[in-house]
């Protein structure tokens, strides 16, 4: 376990940059974590990230079909918002770990 100041704030990270623990995330470590993804939040990403964060804290087994059947968004504005692997991004930057179905 390492240790990272993102947004101002010291967090435990694994070794491919996941949050240990959600409940250290806040709105601003997740700006930040989207801008080292190359990706700028809009109140949808929020959205969706809102559902994900949702969905872990219920225990729910996160894929990509289930996001797409959310009714927050649909599998091809998932992959728009968070291009180059969805699922991957959309979880680190949310602050849960990263979802047993990505490689």
């Amino acid at each position: 376990m390492a240790q990272k100041t993102i947004a101002g704030v010291n967090v435990d990270v694994t070794e491919e940059g996941y949050l240990e623990d959600y409940k250290q995330w806040n709105e601003d470590i997740a700006k930040e974590i989207a801008k080292e993804e190359g990706i700028e939040l809009t109140d949808k990403h929020f959205e969706v990230l809102k559902f994900l964060r949702e969905k872990y804290e219920e225990g729910a087994g996160l894929t990509i079909r289930k996001v797409g059947k959310s009714g927050v968004t649909d599998i091809k504005e998932f992959y728009k918002l968070f291009p180059g692997g969805p699922l991957k991004k959309s979880s680190k930057i949310a602050g849960i770990p990263k979802p047993t179905s990505c490689v």
